[in-house]
């Protein structure tokens, strides 16, 4: 058992957060691309839209998340990706566009304490305040994910990870689309399925089987059975009745909304999207650190933020397009 560096914070959000840059909230990033139909995004799903029961009265978030109250929301026709941005398609983008990621440029991203090399991280001194199992990893970026070392050659199907929110508009300025806007998120996440706590229904585990990659052990001090924390290929589990996969941990999945935890009583019932100044934004889905002993934000109404220049071994992107974004 390998023993973490202090106790959960209660509250925290799983995911340490940069100090904000200035100017660096600004819709479309570091960079604007010409759109490039040719983008390997793979499938993108045709949604019908449709009114829905968005959010959650159940006192079974963090409040200051701001899951509710529940509320009527109509949502327009879209698409979103079947899967998660891949390690292949993010390379496609670099390769035509050249460019150059937050963390590459910061020098540094976070990574999860028991991803890295136990003789390395026993020379680490970078730890997150308030949170000492991630590590700020000089090197870390999307092409090496645990630092110096890694590679991603292996993982052309994982999800592309240690992508902040301006990497992700990016990437979606060159590829012609958008993040989806929460609601459009949590609409598709749901597929028809009426305040239930996730894609498939409301037991975590149906007929004993796992349908999502969250945390297994003790959290985050150790793990069980064999498993390892880390990001695993996109559609590794069953989707969703949208043909969806995982809406549901995996990774983190950055939005196009800026975070307000007033967002359910300050947004439109209509094709909703917080644009205030916030100098946060808006990422759903929960990730492979989620466990429900610490963070259960893999409900499909849950809600968690970072800052626009925030990348980490355990956020990652969907894109969508058409409706509003």
């Amino acid at each position: 058992m390998t023993e973490a560096p202090g106790a959960p914070a209660p509250h925290a959000c799983c995911t340490p957060a940069r100090p904000g840059l200035e100017g660096a909230d600004a819709a479309g990033g570091l960079a604007q691309r010409a759109p490039d139909p040719r983008a390997g995004l793979g499938r993108l799903v045709p949604i019908r839209g449709g009114a829905f029961t968005m959010g959650n009265d159940v006192d079974e978030g963090f409040a200051v998340d701001g899951e509710g109250p529940s509320r009527r929301v109509v949502v327009g026709d879209f698409a979103i990706g079947e899967a998660t941005v891949t390690n292949r398609a993010f390379a496609e983008f670099v390769r035509a566009t050249g460019y150059v990621t937050t963390a590459e440029e910061l020098g540094s991203s976070f990574v999860f304490y028991l991803q890295v090399p136990e003789e390395r991280r026993a020379r680490m001194r970078r730890t997150a305040p308030g949170l000492p199992w991630w590590l700020d990893v000089e090197g870390a970026c999307w092409q090496r994910p645990e630092g110096p070392g890694s590679q991603v050659h292996d993982r052309p199907q994982h999800p592309v990870v240690h992508v902040s929110w301006l990497d992700a508009q990016a990437f979606c300025a060159w590829a012609g689309c958008h993040l989806p806007t929460e609601a459009q998120w949590e609409y598709a996440a749901r597929a028809g399925l009426e305040a239930r706590r996730y894609p498939w229904g409301d037991e975590l585990e149906p007929e004993g089987k796992p349908r999502c990659h969250i945390w297994q052990g003790d959290f985050p001090r150790s793990t069980r059975g064999g498993w390892k924390p880390g990001a695993i290929p996109a559609k590794s589990f069953a989707p969703n009745g949208y043909g969806l996969y995982d809406m549901c941990g995996n990774v983190w999945e950055w939005c196009a909304d800026a975070f307000s935890p007033s967002y359910h009583l300050s947004t439109s019932g209509v094709d909703p999207l917080c644009d205030e100044d916030t100098g946060r934004r808006s990422l759903r889905g929960g990730s492979f650190l989620c466990h429900d002993s610490y963070c259960n934000r893999y409900r499909v109404a849950a809600r968690s933020s970072n800052t626009p220049t925030t990348s980490a071994s355990n956020i990652g992107m969907r894109v969508a397009a058409g409706g509003r974004g």
